[in-house]
């Protein structure tokens, strides 16, 4: 069994989620504020995202680059 530590790793960081989709970490907590954005989930005085919430979320909105 893994650390705790181990198992935080895989979390994105806002400002790592920031950088993902290319906008300010200011957007990012917004869009957690307004529901927006799935799976933050607080440690702390951190937001941490789950890598594989955000993946289902993207191919809900049409993530693959497409034009609706």
């Amino acid at each position: 069994m893994g650390s705790l530590a181990e198992s935080i790793e895989k979390y994105l960081t806002t400002e790592e989620v920031a950088r993902r989709y290319r906008v300010a970490p200011a957007t990012v907590r917004y869009w957690r504020h307004i529901g927006y954005l799935p799976g933050g989930v607080k440690r702390g005085r951190k937001v941490l995202y789950d890598p594989d919430k955000l993946d289902a979320w993207d191919a809900e909105q049409g993530g693959d680059g497409a034009a609706a």
